[in-house]
């Protein structure tokens, strides 16, 4: 037996796995529970909220946003959502919750009318994760954009640029602010580097969650001066 798979033996045997929805034991999210949760099989404007055809972008609102348009797999008001997203990033944190929430976004993509991952010159498409602060990421112990981004990027073979966009500041946790407050605490807090790797090219931008939209459009906004051709905002689920 290889080391990786005894050492995940024993784990298993010393902290079994559960369920956050059942109980059940094994994982933390068995496929019953997963297929509760309702994928969305449709695209949004980030900007009027209003559904838009997969791979268009909305035309009132292209001058409003950084972002091309947002596609997330399901909806933060499902309590199952809320916990799994709230055991992946805070304690007692559950990095292998990556996995089964990468797996509805994969689904997401796979339900829309056009995947999105059909569009023409798919080289030039890359994964670029929202990034983390030095300090957040310590504590933390990984950015948990970054870890669903390895997952979408294993099954679909793109691209992965984890050293373009960079958080140069600790902010305060945007969780805790209102709307206008977020977009003041975000800007200014991002920096893009490499700038080579994204010049010309067509992004998903990945987090985990989108409320009002402030991270996600100061990232947008930096990879766009930095270059790139056309930023598209990819989450697990929308508030």
């Amino acid at each position: 037996m290889k080391f990786s798979k005894l050492r995940s033996f024993i784990l298993d045997i010393l902290f079994p796995k559960f369920c956050l929805g059942c109980q059940k034991e094994a994982t933390y999210l068995c496929p019953d529970c997963l297929s509760t949760l309702e994928i969305l099989e449709y695209q949004f404007c980030p900007v009027c909220k209003k559904r838009i055809p997969d791979g268009f972008t909305c035309k009132p609102c292209k001058a409003k946003t950084n972002l091309s348009g947002l596609y997330f797999a399901t909806s933060y008001q499902n309590p199952l959502i809320k916990k799994a997203i709230s055991r992946f990033k805070y304690p007692p944190l559950i990095k292998e919750l990556s996995q089964p929430l990468a797996s509805l976004i994969i689904a997401h993509f796979f339900l829309l009318n056009q995947n999105p991952l059909s569009f023409k010159n798919i080289s030039q498409f890359i994964l670029v994760p929202v990034s983390l602060d030095k300090k957040r990421e310590k504590w933390r112990g990984f950015n948990q954009s970054e870890e669903i981004a390895k997952e979408i990027t294993k099954y679909f073979k793109i691209s992965l640029e984890t050293d373009c966009l960079i958080k140069t500041r600790k902010t305060q946790p945007q969780i805790e602010l209102k709307a206008k407050q977020r977009q003041k605490n975000i800007k200014g807090a991002f920096f893009c580097k490499n700038k080579e790797k994204i010049r010309k090219k067509k992004i998903f931008l990945i987090d985990d969650i989108y409320t009002t939209g402030s991270t996600l459009e100061e990232c947008a906004k930096v990879l766009k001066e930095s270059g790139a051709q056309e930023i598209w905002g990819v989450v697990v689920a929308r508030e």
